[in-house]
């Protein structure tokens, strides 16, 4: 006689347990790759915000930057500003003083700081870039 082979009871279930710690670990993987990408995607866009920000400076003479209230310090930008779904939130703000560096062109010198922060799920999230702007740019400081 000859005797049909088969799986056990009890290989098939070491099997499917097998089977079933693999497909969830390719699961977490997956739902880590996206949130990082996501994480990533929502870094690009602040960086992009806040170099639009401070590059905005430029548009601005001396006594638009002295003067109080003359640029926004607050702002809401959406990630996707032509999207009708606006997704993430940046919430941000723009600090303009005088630039304290102890030296004669202290008062020729503004300090922009530009602050933006957002919620990717739970996590808060900020950044921050600061640069600075001359009274007659550059080529009074640089010899």
């Amino acid at each position: 006689q000859h005797q049909a082979g088969g799986f056990t009871l009890a290989s098939t279930l070491v099997a499917m347990a097998l089977l079933g710690i693999m497909t969830i670990a390719a699961l977490t993987t997956i739902s880590h790759a996206v949130f990082n990408v996501r994480m990533a995607q929502e870094n690009d866009r602040a960086t992009q915000i806040l170099v639009e920000k401070t590059e905005s400076i430029r548009l601005y003479n001396w006594d638009q930057i002295s003067s109080n209230g003359f640029i926004p310090t607050n702002f809401t930008i959406a990630y996707d500003p032509e999207s009708t779904n606006l997704g993430t939130l940046y919430s941000g703000t723009m600090a303009i003083d005088s630039a304290s560096i102890g030296t004669s062109y202290s008062n020729d010198l503004k300090s922009i700081t530009v602050r933006i922060s957002w919620q990717t799920g739970a996590l808060q999230r900020q950044r921050e870039l600061t640069t600075y702007v001359s009274r007659y740019g550059l080529e009074d400081y640089v010899y």
